[in-house]
């Protein structure tokens, strides 16, 4: 079989899996955990086939057209180089973790059959994105993605959070994708073509009439989907979502999906300084102000979905400074510890029984509960805090070694001072990652919450995906920086001394003071009672979650009922604290900016429509019908009348006839 052929059944198998998990969820229940787990599975050992012929060498591609489309013409495509290989195997092993861990995880949901065919199809979009040699059809996949994430985050739609959350991950991403849209076909049309690599020609050419204005545009379509300021907001709501999906959307699809669009395209956005500038501000402050508000958040996925915004900075940092082998090193291991995290966490939910979903502040005696989650989300901890040897420290450094050459001289596609803001923010969120990361292993480990009724040991599946996800989190990253670079471009990913020492001394420094103050404010802090919570059967985290958010508890999704406070966050933030944990109130200022001015404009219009435009059409219709009550009363139905009338009006004629003609 060939190669390019192989390549073509990796996003396929998943599609086929979807559709077909949709047409026998109902019919034949007994196949959809093998219709969930086998497709991604088979994915994955194909993705691994086709990068072991890639070999990191040069790139396959194969074209045929898709349909004549005019001047610009649309190609069913694949462009497989280095980078593309290895995120595709990323992409179908979280998701075939994601898919084992979910028949677990769910497996007395009674939608479960749908929302595995979700999955898979989101893995499909995916891959399709990963693999695609033309921009129109990397489209399709990018779109399709978003549409999952709207089920998916929605998949608890009797709550109200959830319907909330998932019309808001829809709705902002929707706002990015439309400049993106129009980004892409001043792209096309400048370029003469939607293929890639006849793009990255037409750059390296000077082809490109407009390069700033294409960029910006597509910068936008980015800040959406890979939740980058500003338009990062929707990222913690969909918290509300499973666990499992969660895991999914952070580690391997959709947020990835902008920054490995950038790292594909890379050169249409170096080809425009102030995009390059705009790129690196954007990361910034990004990575700043994520790091803040996850160190303010009481609920343990709002802290991880923080975290995810922030490393995401990271990666678009390293694609500011120009270095995209950098930017995907660093997502392929947060793929790997970022997945582990979530499904930890996942672990951790269904121990603590907390009903306001995960609210750290009130878990206790959890790590003798889940010694699995708790080891294993200790090691995922230590690689999202870049401390070594854990795989996050490498790929970090590898970041910051980017932005130190840019910014002390060495020549770059950007200009010295992005790497100067990406150095500075970077080594700035190094010290907030490592005390949020500190205060989320303090709080759900050694919190001082009343101890959970039992709810019985966590399903094989579940713990086997958790210690599977461990071993990346852990060796990935002393095993790929010397190895990617000849999957990439060549350029060195290994760690840098004196950006090693600064960034390792500060996540030292962050994880020291988070344990001081959770040490002080322990010490004079009551102990927090969790409350009766009912015992739930064996395994049923799915359906604890669920609950967890149904009972709609203030300190979930209500910022303004202030957590325990024994947090350390209180201490570190000081007054900080509460505009960090409202997330900086940016969704009352969009809201006051955006919402509130169009249900403005809704309201006029409806009110015109209902007030001046229906008076019109009632205008119109009264007449006809005044009309026809007037002839109505004339039909009486009496012969003698009609014939009365009609001789009457039989005399009225003649005498005007008569008339008429003794005038003339």
């Amino acid at each position: 079989m060939t190669t390019t052929t192989l390549a073509a059944l990796v996003p396929l198998l998943p599609f086929l899996g979807a559709v077909a998990g949709l047409l026998l969820g109902r019919t034949a229940p007994g196949f959809v955990r093998p219709l969930a787990v086998l497709p991604p599975l088979a994915s994955l050992v194909l993705a691994a086939l086709v990068a072991g012929r890639q070999g990191g060498g040069r790139a396959i591609d194969a074209y045929t057209l898709l349909t004549p489309t005019g001047s610009v013409p649309v190609d069913l495509a694949l462009y497989i180089d280095g980078f593309a290989a290895l995120v595709a195997i990323l992409v179908a092993f979280v998701a075939t973790c994601v898919q084992i861990y979910s028949t677990g995880y769910l497996r007395d949901d009674p939608r479960y059959p749908s929302y595995a065919a979700l999955v898979s199809l989101f893995t499909s979009a995916m891959l399709l994105v990963v693999y695609s040699g033309d921009l129109i059809v990397l489209l399709v996949g990018w779109e399709v993605m978003g549409i999952c994430s709207y089920f998916l985050v929605g998949h608890y739609w009797g709550t109200p959070e959830a319907r909330a959350a998932s019309l808001k991950a829809f709705l902002v991403t929707k706002l990015g994708d439309v400049p993106f849209l129009i980004g892409l076909f001043a792209l096309g049309t400048d370029a003469g073509s939607f293929r890639i690599t006849r793009v990255l020609g037409a750059v390296a050419s000077g082809g490109l009439d407009h390069p700033t204005l294409i960029a910006l545009l597509l910068l936008a379509g980015v800040a959406g989907k890979s939740a980058q300021f500003p338009l990062h907001t929707w990222l913690p709501d969909a918290m509300a979502g499973p666990t499992p999906v969660s895991a999914l959307i952070h580690a391997a699809t959709m947020v990835a999906a902008g920054v490995y669009f950038v790292a594909r395209l890379l050169p249409v956005f170096e080809a425009s300084a102030a995009a390059m500038t705009v790129l690196a501000v954007m990361a910034a402050v990004t990575m700043l102000g994520s790091g803040l508000a996850a160190l303010a958040q009481d609920d343990i996925k709002r802290v991880l979905a923080y975290s995810t915004i922030g490393q995401l900075g990271y990666m678009t940092g390293a694609l500011a400074v120009g270095d995209r082998g950098a930017a995907v090193f660093h997502l392929l291991a947060h793929g790997a510890f970022k997945a582990l995290l979530f499904l930890a966490a996942g672990a951790v939910i269904h121990a603590a029984g907390t009903n306001s979903l995960a609210a750290m502040s009130r878990m206790g005696h959890l790590r003798d509960r889940v010694p699995d989650a708790f080891w294993t989300m200790t090691v995922a901890l230590l690689a999202l805090a870049a401390i070594p040897p854990f795989s996050g420290f490498f790929s970090k450094e590898s970041v910051l070694g980017a932005a130190e050459r840019l910014a002390t001289g060495h020549p770059g596609p950007a200009p010295g001072a992005a790497g100067w803001i990406v150095l500075v923010a970077a080594l700035a969120t190094a010290l907030l990652t490592a005390a949020y990361a500190t205060r989320l292993w303090l709080l759900a480990f050694r919190g001082r919450g009343a101890e959970a009724p039992e709810h019985g040991r966590q399903p094989l599946t579940m713990t086997v995906v958790l210690w599977v996800l461990a071993v990346p989190s852990l060796a990935f990253g002393a095993l790929a920086y010397r190895t990617l670079p000849g999957w990439f471009d060549g350029g060195s990913l290994a760690p840098t001394l004196l950006t090693s020492i600064l960034g390792t001394g500060l996540a030292v420094v962050g994880g020291l003071l988070a344990y001081g103050a959770w040490q002080r404010a322990a010490a004079r802090a009551p102990r927090v009672p969790l409350g009766a919570v009912a015992a739930h059967p064996e395994g049923d985290a799915g359906l604890v979650e669920a609950e967890a958010i149904a009972a709609h508890e203030p300190a979930y999704g209500d910022i303004a009922e202030a957590p325990d406070p024994a947090d350390p966050g209180r201490l570190l933030l000081g007054p900080l604290y509460g505009p960090a944990a409202a997330g900086f109130h940016l969704d009352a200022v969009y809201s006051a900016l955006f919402v509130r001015p169009v249900l403005g404009a809704a309201s006029l219009v409806r009110f015109l429509d209902r007030e001046v435009v229906d008076t019109y059409v009632r205008g119109a219709a009264a007449l006809p019908r005044l009309l026809g009550a007037a002839v109505r009363r004339a039909q009486t139905g009496n012969v003698q009348t009609y014939v009365s009338a009609l001789l009457a009006g039989t005399v009225v004629l003649t005498v005007a006839v008569l008339l008429v003609a003794s005038g003339a």
